[in-house]
């Protein structure tokens, strides 16, 4: 009964349904290539998008290079915003990424740089990031904040005009472990000494069943996977 639960549950909700929706496009349609095909693709894109092995295949090469450092070394921690909703919120990757900040804030004492502006939103994500920060007990002189910055090389821009202010050399980058690749890139590019600090780890390794019926959870990681790539390649190009 749970696995039939677990089955219907999966099939009726998104992704499930949009795959079940083609495959009946698709039957309906196998006499007709010019739908049969796309809705065929469809399915099966759709279907290995959502499921956890795919989903870390995309993820391995991003994060697989990147492992927590024993040993940090850097003038000042800069904190990557990773989104904001316009109610004042932090999105998941943007809170995982300040709770690591503040946790090195607290056992090193160093300064922390928040990056984020509002890119797509109203409300700057640093602002949200330090106002959080302040909460959690640090002290407003210990904080630096760009509100500017709407991508990687923007942050890199504006983090580097916050280090010749304080007169900071070396940073310690913490981003999430998938973003990590595209962003170091940008910053060793300032000529800062940068030391990764990846964080919100997306690779699972482990699977069951389960593993195999389409989440949207596991879309939604597959999709940013998707994205980064596609930002790889196109920073690649132009910087």
């Amino acid at each position: 009964m749970f696995f039939l639960k677990k089955f219907i549950s999966y099939l009726i909700l998104p992704p499930g349904i949009f795959i079940a929706l083609f495959l009946f496009i698709a039957v309906l349609s196998r006499k007709r290539k010019i739908v049969y095909i796309p809705a065929l693709a469809g399915a099966l894109s759709l279907y290995l998008l959502s499921i956890e092995p795919f989903k870390d295949l995309l993820l391995y090469p991003l994060e697989s290079p990147f492992k927590t450092p024993k040993v940090v070394r850097g003038d000042a921690i800069v904190v990557l915003g990773g989104g904001a909703y316009n109610s004042g919120y932090l999105k998941a990757s943007s809170y995982k990424r300040l709770i690591t900040g503040f946790l090195l804030h607290k056992k090193t004492g160093k300064p922390i740089i928040l990056s984020g502006g509002a890119a797509i939103g109203v409300i700057p994500e640093a602002k949200v990031m330090k106002e959080l920060l302040m909460e959690f007990g640090v002290e407003e002189k210990d904080i630096y904040a760009d509100l500017e910055s709407r991508d990687t090389f923007e942050n890199a821009k504006y983090v580097l005009g916050i280090c010749k202010r304080i007169g900071c050399r070396s940073l310690i980058l913490v981003t999430s472990a998938f973003h990590m690749r595209r962003a170091l890139s940008v910053f060793e590019k300032t000529g800062l000494e940068i030391q990764p600090y990846p964080t919100d780890f997306k690779f699972e390794g482990k699977y069951n069943l389960y593993s195999m019926f389409p989440k949207y959870s596991v879309f939604y990681d597959s999709s940013i996977a998707v994205r980064e790539y596609i930002g790889l390649v196109f920073y690649s190009l132009y910087y």
